[in-house]
């Protein structure tokens, strides 16, 4: 039986999920992009809270971009939640790219958030 992208993300992301945990010391970077928009959020597994997040779909940042759906869209979230991370004292997380492959919108998150200084 053939699975679908979707099917094939999904069971990629439970997979990744069995390796990856955050801690209060080292919370998750986790990342969900849509089609029109990225989201990033730094959560701390042990208590189940979101400590940090950052996404196109914020105000300030919506009207800066012309779409929520290209690299420097998603370079602005990673300096952004970077940003606010290292404002909370957090400077290491454990990335999580969410069943992506490492590729495109996910790799520029990652490297923009890793050259504002956190560290993966």
């Amino acid at each position: 039986m053939k699975l679908s992208r979707k099917e094939l993300t999904h069971s990629r992301h439970r997979r990744i999920r069995t390796k990856v945990k955050g801690t209060a010391e080292r919370p998750r970077l986790a990342i969900f992009r849509s089609n029109q928009h990225i989201y990033a959020q730094v959560i701390d597994d042990t208590e189940q809270r979101t400590m940090v997040s950052a996404s196109t779909v914020e105000a300030d940042l919506k009207s800066q971009l012309n779409s929520g759906a290209t690299c420097e869209a998603s370079m602005q979230v990673g300096k952004r939640v970077a940003q606010r991370s290292l404002e909370q004292g957090i400077r290491q997380v454990v990335f999580d790219r969410g069943g992506k492959l490492y590729h495109g919108r996910v790799k520029a998150l990652a490297e923009a958030a890793r050259e504002a200084g956190l560290e993966f």
